[in-house]
Order: structure tokens, then sequence, then C-alpha cells
């Protein structure tokens, strides 16, 4: 009796773990173990992170043949690799998950925290536009970090030009700080480029357009007369060289040159002395030259040389617009139409006839003669003063 009852009893035990196996699927080997790593656990907004499941195991006879990820910003995907790139493009820490499937159907999960850091936001302030010469102030003070680091930042003065040859034009250090200044001498729109790192190493390169704009100036041709004198004394045969400049910075238009010697005070000593004097400007170039003469005996011995229209009277008096005052009164001056007379002017006196004087004890008591010469230019005076916009 009792060996039927224990007979019953293992009949009992053998269908209730039958019924057990069967409400749970049958007997299997088992579900997968997922692992999942990635390069990188801290990158900077808008960078990739690589992650890689593939040492995640089942057991043997199954096959892991789809992977799930959820990278916790609102992006998922499905995948038969496991490995998967993705692109972080808000800040913050985010929870990366992924679950493995094998081929009957089982599944397990792991997870790690990505840092996403923030890049700097970059505010700048910068002129509308500046004048030619004018220094522009460009301020990046206000750019911050989002979350609360320092801030590195370096401007690059011309974004179309690599200057330090890496093959990126835009990262050529011209100014650092948060405040640069830059003058352009040129007038045109400038584009750079300024560059904000925050402690993190996170970047942010923004490009800025400045508008340089060109001068406006006031135009004058001012008339002046400029007088020269000088004065000596020339023995017969003897010559008396003067050098100047005139007209330095103007235009010169006409010239009076008079040379006139001084009367002896000897009585008898008629007729009197007679010099020649000479003018030569090479760069021109112009030469001239004159004998003293005394139209009677009441008045001094003396030479004219004079020349008027030396060069065209410009237009004078209007406004133009330029890069620089400098370059503009270059330009001006140096109008090969308006240059007669530049440069270094060469005066010759030379004592031609200085008749003996009446000898005393024979000796010629007046070998030469005294001489003054006075010259007067007239010449147009640049000035240029620049007009306020």
């Amino acid at each position: 009796m009792e060996d039927g009852v224990q007979r019953v009893s293992t009949l009992l035990i053998l269908l209730m773990l039958t019924q057990s196996l069967a409400g749970c699927g049958g007997i299997g080997p088992g579900s997968p173990n997922a692992s999942l790593s990635s390069d990188r656990d801290t990158i900077n907004s808008g960078e990739a992170v690589n992650f890689n499941a593939r040492s995640s195991t089942t057991p043997e006879p199954t096959i892991i043949d789809e992977y799930r990820w959820n990278f916790g910003d609102g992006n998922s995907k499905t995948t038969k690799q496991g490995v998967i790139s993705h692109v972080f493009d808000k800040a913050g820490f985010f929870e990366v998950r992924v679950e493995v499937f094998n081929d009957n159907g089982d599944s397990d999960s792991a997870s790690l925290t990505i840092f996403v850091n923030a890049i700097p936001e970059i505010i700048l302030d910068i002129p509308d536009f500046v004048k030619t010469g004018q220094e522009a102030r460009l301020d990046a003070s206000p750019s911050f970090d989002p979350e609360g680091g320092s801030l590195d930042i370096f401007w690059d003065f011309d974004a179309s030009t690599d200057s330090d040859g890496d093959s990126d034009p835009l990262n050529d250090q011209d100014g650092s700080g948060a405040v640069t200044r830059l003058t352009v001498p040129a007038a045109g729109n400038i584009t750079g480029a300024v560059t904000v790192t925050d402690d993190s190493g996170g970047t942010n390169t923004t490009l800025w357009t400045l508008r340089v704009i060109s001068r406006s100036f006031r135009i004058v041709w001012e008339e002046v007369h400029v007088n020269y004198e000088w004065s000596g004394y020339v023995a017969q045969g003897e010559s008396h060289e003067i050098q100047f400049q005139p007209g330095d910075g103007a235009r010169l238009m006409e010239f009076s040159a008079t040379l006139t010697l001084t009367r002896d005070i000897l009585p008898l000593t008629w007729p009197e002395d007679n010099f020649t004097l000479e003018v030569d400007n090479p760069s021109s170039p112009y030469y001239d030259w004159t004998i003293t003469v005394q139209e009677n005996i009441t008045q001094n011995s003396s030479a004219k040389i004079n020349r008027s229209d030396m060069n065209p009277t410009p237009e004078s008096d209007y406004t133009v617009f330029a890069d620089s005052k400098e370059g503009l009164e270059e330009e001006l001056l140096s109008d090969p139409n308006g240059r007669f007379g530049q440069g270094d002017w060469f005066w010759t006196i030379t004592a031609t006839e200085c008749h003996p004087d009446i000898p005393v004890d024979g000796i010629d008591p007046d070998e030469g003669n005294d001489w003054t010469l006075e010259a007067q230019f007239v010449v147009l005076v640049l000035r240029v003063s620049e007009v306020s916009v």
C-alpha cells in the first residue's frame, strides 16, 4: 500500500515539474550577458562617441542577433552589429543603454553615462563701420560658458588668409583677449573669425565682418609768396654757388630773382662792374642765365630772371574720398603734371667784369664787388582737412 502511495506522489511531482517547465517555454540554454563600452565618456556638444557591445555573450548554441540602442537624448536605434557611433548635440549627462537579444528571444541590457560639455556661446559687439586708418574695437566679453567655466579668446583678422600655414585660415592668432583692436588702411569689407574655448576644451568659432569706409577730405590750394635773400662778395673771375629747395610740399607757380651789385663809392670807377647770374634746376630740367647791366649811372647794376606759368593751376576747394590724409597729400603733390621746378635749385653768381679801380700805389683797392640776390616764389600750398561724416 505504501509503495503505491509513493509511486503516485512521484508521478504528481513529475507532472507538476513538467507543467512548470512547459509554462516557462521549456528547457533552454539561458539568457545573454550584455556588455557596453565607449571610446570616450566626456565630449563636447556636437561631437560623436563610438559605442561597443561586441563583448556581450550568449550561451551556446544561441547567437546575439539584435542590439537595441537608447542614447538617453531622445534618440534610439536597432542594429545587427555591436558597434555604433552617435553625435550628441545637447549638453548634459546622458545614460546610454543597449539591450542585446539572442535568436531565442532572450535579452539582457547594459548601460553607461556620457557627459556632454556645452560649447561656449559667442556674443560679439563690433562697430557698424569704421573709417580707414581708424581703430576698430572688437568685443567678445559678453560670451560665456553655459557651465560657468573660464574662457580663452583669440581673433583671426583675415579669414581668407592662412598666415600660419596650417591649412586652416580661421585659426591665425592675430589678437587675443576678450577685447581686441584692429586698424585697416584700405576701404572694403574685412571678414575675420573669433574662437572661444572653455576650460573643458569646448570650442566655438564664428565669423564676423567689419565694413571699412573711405574718409572724406576737403582740398584747398592756398597761394603763398615765399621770399629768399642772400648776399656776399665775389672777386674778379670767382663764383659763388647757392643751393636751396623752394616750394617743398607745395606746387611752384612762378618766380622772380634779382641780382643787384653794390655801387662803388670811390670816384671815377665808372663803368660799373658786371656779374653773371645762372639758375639751374636739373630735375625739371630748367636752366637760364643773364648778366647785370647798368641802365643809367644813377642806378646800381642788376640782373633779373623770372618765369611764370611753371605749372597748371589745380582744382581747389572740393571734397574727395581717400583712405588716408598722408596718401592723398602724396598723390596730389606727386602729380607729374605739377612737378616742374621740384628738387634742388642752384644759383651761380660770377664776377665777370670787375673793372680796375684807380690804383693806389699800384694796387687796385677793390678787385670785386658786393652783391645781393633776392628771389620770390609764388607757390600753392596744399591744405587737406578731414570732413566729418
